[in-house]
Order: structure tokens, then C-alpha cells, then sequence
């Protein structure tokens, strides 16, 4: 069977991640294609995915829609001619306009709420995977799992963590230590929205040092008042970091839910937290007490200032982590029982009605090649 996946985030490369590399144990042909974002194909290389980059990230989000309509097309190009049985996503905004074109079926996972895009991208996508708590409504072809997009690479059955690779990275997994990560605030989903300010970033840093090692973690270039506490570790070791901190604090959506699934204490702050916030952080601090997210940045970073001295915190972490992994699946086996079935489907159905009419399929074939 043949499977296409698009990446677009490093948190996307670590979703799929296992999958991909147990499908192509299982014997499919597994073909990656990346919009080059970040730390994404650092990550790739560390997981030794084979990978092909068709776009990079803009400066601006001015420059958003030209790249993903370039984006798109040279993901058309490579389609046609690798004719997938099943492409798939998350969000699934490209691979919405795609598949139906190249005839192979479309399957998203979905996690975020806000992502206004998802409004053209739900007629004609097959499958639209979310966890069991999301709150909006993604269509009739919307399916539901217990879990979350992190555990696909944090259940425990996937990560285990390693104190020594932490240890020849130089950090002692045994000192106190805290990790704050800040985005850049410029995808899509980002317009309007805003994390911590320059004032409460330097405020974080310069009251939680007086209690241990502080490492940052930037999505934009690190300012150079703190270089001095540039991360120690590549990117594929941060979620080791991540599972022996004494604290996690930041204004990033992914790294607060990583956090609280390692059973870290976690501080989330940034324009999305409060009335109207996501399922998932929603989910994993009223059912959980796994994270907070408090959208005010001054009562967050006293609240991180509470955690930093209270020295029962992390066990308190720990024990509630294991009421979640109770309720929880291992995603990423389930990401690859669902895309083997779709393959399944899209095999059975009979040539001439894959994609779109013929007529159509040989223009855009002419088009593309």
C-alpha cells in the first residue's frame, strides 16, 4: 500500500514518527513531504525518516497564503506521480484539496479548535481523527480516540526516558532545573493571538535562576540577553528535558501538553488560555490537574514562582500522570490501524472510480507532469 504524509510542524514530524516507521516495517511504501519549519527536519534526521522538503517557512505572516499555494501545488506534482492509496495530515487543510484530485482517500488528525482553516477543508477529506474531548464539530466523517496528539510519541509504550543521553548533552538530570519555551507567533492560527511579553520573559528567567539552571527554548532567534541559557540539548532530546525539569513554563501549545503528559508541573500562558480555551488544556487541567493555563502573564509567572518552591510538586505531577496514562491509548498504533484500513479501502475500490472523472484526471495529469 502506498501512503503519503505531509508534514508542516515539528510537532507533526514527532506525531508521525512511529507510524510511519511501522508502516514501512509492515511493508508499505511510505513516501514524507515537509514544509521545512523550525527544528522539522532536524527531527527527521534524528528519526532517520527519509523526507523530501517542498517549501520553507516565510518571515511574515503576510507571506502565509503564497507558500501554501506553492506548497500545494508542488505536493499535487509529487502525488500524481507516486499515486498514493491514502494521504494524510493533521489539520488536513493540503491534503484537502489534494487527494481528491490524485484518487486516493484523505485522512486528518485534528487537535486545535481554532485553526480557521479547517472551514475549507472538511467537505471532501474522508476521515477527521480528534481526540474524545474536542469540542467543535468537524463534519460527518469525524471520528473520535482517548488521547491526545503527544502520546503518539510519549505514551510509554513509545518514549522512555534516558537520563544519560542527558548527561553526554552535558545537563545532570539529578540538579534542579526549569524550561521555559516562547513562540514566534506567526503561523496561520496565530494572527491575533500573543504569549509572554519581553518583561515577564525576563522576570521568569531572572527569579527561577535563583532556584536552579534555567534553559529557554525559542521558536523566533534567541534574544541575546538570554544565550547564556540557550538549550543544552538537539531537538530530539528535549522531551528527556522535558520529563526530569522541576518545572515547565511557556506560551507554546505543544510543549505544555508535552509537559503535562511527562508528568512535569507546567505553567501555559498566552491569548488562547481562559474562556473558550482548547478541549485538550482543558481536559488535562480540570480532569487532570496536569497543567495550568492562565491567561494573565504576571498571575502565570507567580503561579510558576509557586511551583519552583514547592519541593513535593513533581511527585504530585508523577502520581497524576499515571491517572491519565490509565485513561489513554497508545496513538500511535492506533494512527496506524486507522491508516491501514483506509488503504484497505482505497484498494478495494474499483479503478475507475478513484479520484475525480477521467476527463479531468487527464488534463491535470498533463498539467502536472
Amino acid at each position: 500500500m502506498k501512503y503519503l504524509v505531509t508534514i508542516q510542524h515539528p510537532a507533526q514530524a514527532q506525531f508521525y514518527r512511529h507510524p510511519v516507521s511501522e508502516l514501512r516495517d509492515r511493508g508499505h511504501d511510505v513516501r514524507v513531504l515537509v514544509r521545512d519549519k523550525d527544528v522539522t527536519t532536524d527531527l527527521l534526521d534524528a528519526f532517520d525518516i527519509p523526507y523530501r522538503v517542498l517549501a520553507r517557512s516565510p518571515n511574515s505572516v503576510g507571506g502565509l497564503p503564497l507558500m501554501q499555494l506553492r506548497y500545494e501545488y508542488r505536493l499535487l506534482r509529487e502525488a500524481w506521480r507516486f499515486r498514493p492509496h491514502v494521504m494524510t495530515s493533521v489539520g488536513g487543510l493540503e491534503i484537502s484539496h489534494v487527494a481528491p484530485l490524485v484518487g486516493a482517500r484523505s485522512v486528518a488528525f485534528d487537535d486545535s479548535e481554532w485553526t480557521p482553516s479547517r472551514r475549507i477543508t472538511l467537505p471532501s477529506l474522508d476521515a477527521v481523527w480528534t481526540p474524545r474531548a474536542f469540542a467543535a464539530d468537524r463534519g460527518t466523517h469525524q471520528r473520535y480516540y482517548d488521547g491526545y496528539h503527544e502520546l503518539s510519541y510519549l505514551h510509554p509504550d513509545r518514549f522512555e526516558p534516558d537520563p544519560d543521553r542527558l548527561r553526554a548533552a552535558g545537563v545532570d538530570p539529578d540538579d534542579r532545573y526549569f524550561v521555559l519555551r516562547f513562540v514566534a507567533w506567526n503561523a496561520h492560527h496565530d494572527v491575533g493571538q500573543a504569549g509572554f511579553s519581553p518583561a515577564a520573559k525576563r522576570r521568569l528567567v531572572a527569579e527561577l535562576e535563583r532556584r536552579g539552571n534555567v534553559y529557554v527554548s525559542t521558536e523566533a532567534d534567541l534574544p541575546d540577553e538570554f544565550e547564556q541559557y540557550r538549550l543544552p540539548v538537539p531537538p530530539h532530546l528535549l522531551q528527556d528535558l522535558l520529563y526530569y525539569a522541576d518545572l515547565y513554563v511557556g506560551d507554546s501549545q505543544t510543549m505544555a501538553t508535552e509537559a503535562a503528559i511527562l508528568g512535569t508541573p507546567a505553567v501555559r500562558s498566552n491569548s488562547f488560555a481562559g474562556d473558550g480555551d482548547m478541549s485538550n488544556f482543558v481536559e488535562l487541567e480540570e480532569e487532570y490537574g496536569l497543567l495550568h493555563s492562565i491567561p494573565d502573564e504576571g498571575a502565570a509567572v507567580d503561579r510558576a514562582l509557586e511551583l519552583a518552591a514547592d519541593p513535593s510538586s513533581k511527585a504530585e505531577w508523577r502520581r497524576r500522570r499515571e491517572a491519565l496514562l490509565a485513561d489513554k491509548i497508545d496513538v500511535a498504533g492506533h494512527v496506524v490501524s486507522v491508516l491501514e484500513r483506509e488503504g484497505e479501502r482505497a484498494r478495494r475500490r474499483p479503478a475507475g472510480k478513484r479520484g475525480v472523472a477521467g476527463w479531468v484526471r487527464d488534463l491535470l495529469g498533463r498539467w502536472v507532469e
